[in-house]
């Protein structure tokens, strides 16, 4: 399960860098842009696992960014997990679109953009191909989830709760002989 989450946010990234390159004239993302950063996301377990298995310095031994903001920033508003984000952070800042069931039943093309990045042909004239499509990829890691028992997701924030009780925990057990 671990070198499928890797290989997934990596093909995701190459995705993602290619669309950007595209859009590298109205991106204006970057180190200490963290508008959307926000406070409150999940990400399924298998995500949510391997920030636990390569950030333990991070959950175990830094404090959480205050509520408002993603945990996961630190004091100059970068990301601390950068290398190992969940997908969702993955895709910010690039025009978005994905499809809703009207109330008459037929399928809506929605799209959406950071507001610091509308500057640029209007989102709703470009090709679908120099948009992000929301949900294939959900999908992927949607089904990675469902080989287990449950498709519970993770709060972020709580990760340094569970790391914290973790290292707690590993200090109060006696050594086993």
């Amino acid at each position: 399960m671990c070198d499928e989450i890797v290989e997934l946010h990596r093909a995701a990234d190459e995705d993602v860098d290619q669309l950007a390159k595209r859009h590298s004239g109205r991106l204006l993302c970057g180190l200490g842009c963290a508008q959307c950063c926000v406070d409150g996301l999940t990400v399924f377990e298998v995500e949510a696992e391997r920030i636990q298995r390569n950030c333990r310095e991070v959950l175990e031994s830094k404090e959480p960014h205050p509520p408002g903001q993603c945990a996961f920033l630190g004091p100059e508003r970068e990301c601390r997990i950068y290398e190992h984000r969940p997908y969702v952070c993955r895709t910010q800042g690039l025009p978005l679109r994905w499809l809703e069931e009207s109330p008459s039943g037929n399928l809506i093309e929605l799209r959406d953009i950071c507001p610091l990045n509308e500057e640029g042909p209007p989102i709703e004239e470009l090709p679908t191909e120099d948009c992000w499509t929301i949900g294939p990829v959900e999908q992927q890691l949607a089904q990675l989830q469902s080989r287990r028992e449950s498709m519970n997701r993770v709060a972020l924030r709580s990760l340094f709760r569970i790391s914290h009780q973790d290292a707690k925990n590993a200090k109060h057990e006696k050594p086993k002989d």
